[in-house]
Order: structure tokens, then C-alpha cells, then sequence
């Protein structure tokens, strides 16, 4: 088992998340490097993996139940896409710069995420761990209080 695997292996669905992020981070830094030095092989690799990752995240929005977040979070993920794109087509690191000032400000935003132990419940179920997807469906939406009390009987 890598050191990446055991680092996630007790993590939960927002610290996948958070994850995820930072991948994309580094084969964005990646695919500068490559613009450096002239590696279009390497590039495009690198550019396919930042690519793979928007398309899984995007894939997991649940519009159903993140409502307006889930949209912005959307739209977020389409300009990454293409953003992305456009860098690699360029060959800019100045583009590539960009793109990742804007997902580094998002991944910020899954760090405070991440350290509110109620976010975790409203991830969809397969963004959530294998613990956390087994958590009765009524606590993940009844407030907290309420799903406290729903447990007590007299």
C-alpha cells in the first residue's frame, strides 16, 4: 500500500474531495513543467489526468439535492475544462497559472468544508466513504437536533 493510499484510507468524503483538488493542482504544475521543456507528450498527459478529474467531479454533482451549489459547482468545473484546454492548446503557463489560482480558491473553500463534520453528510453517496454511507438517511437531512431527538424515546 503507497503512502498516498494509507493517507486516504481513513479520510472522509470531503478530504477525498479536497484530494482530488489538490491532484488536480499538481498536474496542472505538471503540465507547466512540461511546457517548459518542450514535452508535448508529457503535457498532454498530464492535461488528460487534470481533465479526467473535472469530468469525475462534475459527474458526482447531484443538482437534486445541492441546488444552487451544485450548479455554480458545475459551471466551475466546464470553465476549469476549458480553460484547461486552452492552456495546453497555447502552451501558456501563464494560462495554466491561472487555472490553478481558481481551483486552488475552490479547494480552499472544501478545507473549511471539510473541517464541519455535518458537510460530510450531504455528499453524494459516492463521494461518501464506506462508513459514511451508512448513516441512515434520515440523520443526513433531518436537522441536528431533530435527528437527535428522533433517536430518543421514552
Amino acid at each position: 500500500m503507497s503512502y498516498q493510499d494509507q493517507s486516504l484510507s481513513g479520510a472522509t468524503g470531503v478530504e477525498l474531495v479536497v484530494a482530488l483538488y489538490d491532484g488536480t493542482i499538481r498536474f496542472l504544475y505538471r503540465a507547466m513543467q512540461c511546457v517548459e521543456e518542450d514535452d508535448v507528450r508529457g503535457r498532454r498527459i498530464a492535461v488528460k489526468k487534470v481533465l479526467d478529474i473535472l469530468t469525475y467531479l462534475q459527474a458526482r454533482l447531484r443538482p437534486d439535492l445541492g441546488g444552487t451549489v451544485a450548479a455554480s459547482l458545475a459551471d466551475f468545473y466546464s470553465t476549469m475544462f476549458t480553460m484547461t484546454l486552452e492552456a495546453s492548446h497555447l502552451e501558456s503557463k501563464e494560462q495554466f497559472e491561472e487555472v490553478i489560482g481558481f481551483v486552488r480558491n475552490v479547494r480552499e473553500a472544501w478545507v473549511v468544508v471539510a473541517r464541519d463534520p455535518e458537510a460530510g453528510k450531504v455528499l453524494p453517496r459516492e463521494l461518501r466513504t464506506r462508513e459514511e454511507r451508512f448513516v441512515p438517511q434520515a440523520e443526513i437531512y433531518a436537522p441536528v437536533g431533530e435527528a437527535a431527538a428522533s433517536r430518543w424515546s421514552a
